[in-house]
């Protein structure tokens, strides 16, 4: 295996390491409270992982949205890491070459979640009141880290070369 092609494939488990946690573990909790007699009490407090906002959403009826966040945080980054592993080691060259391009039209879209996120972060920072707060979780921050360290794992696998045929003599 060629050093960029172990990098590559190294990045990529640390990236699927990454993953594992941002999909599962809390993403954003909200929380919000009221003055009371001079002290403030909370009234709500959601805290809420990629994999439970899906669930949330699907058992509201909000298909839509739950199908978005499904596919550009669960399905594509899924998709995307067992398609390097075609690109890193299947035997034919037109595979890997097909995988590749295929790879690299779907590798911008998986960064869609981690946007959304923060603007809806920023949203609340910018529009809340001091009866509102909104904090990301260590789910936001592995599911970032994860997309980083996909993308950089995809941008120094080369495209995959013809085999050199070696001289008659």
């Amino acid at each position: 295996m060629r050093r960029p092609n172990f990098a590559a494939v190294i990045l990529t488990l640390a990236s699927l390491v990454l993953l594992l946690p941002g999909l599962t573990q809390p993403v954003l909790t909200i929380t919000a409270s009221i003055p009371v007699m001079g002290k403030t009490r909370e009234i709500f407090r959601q805290t809420q992982s990629i994999v439970e906002a899906v669930r949330r959403l699907h058992g509201s009826g909000n298909n839509f949205v739950a199908g978005l966040i499904l596919l550009f945080s669960i399905l594509v980054p899924i998709t995307k890491a067992g398609l390097l592993t075609v690109v890193l080691w299947h035997p034919r060259l037109e595979a890997r070459e097909r995988v590749y391009r295929f790879v690299r039209s779907i590798s911008k879209w998986s960064m869609a979640d981690v946007f959304a996120v923060g603007v809806f972060i920023a949203f609340l920072a910018a529009k809340g009141t001091d009866n509102l707060d909104a904090v990301a979780g260590i789910g936001f921050y592995c599911f970032a880290g994860y997309c980083l360290v996909s993308n950089l794992a995809f941008q120094i696998l080369p495209p995959p070369e013809p085999a050199t045929e070696s001289a008659p003599f």
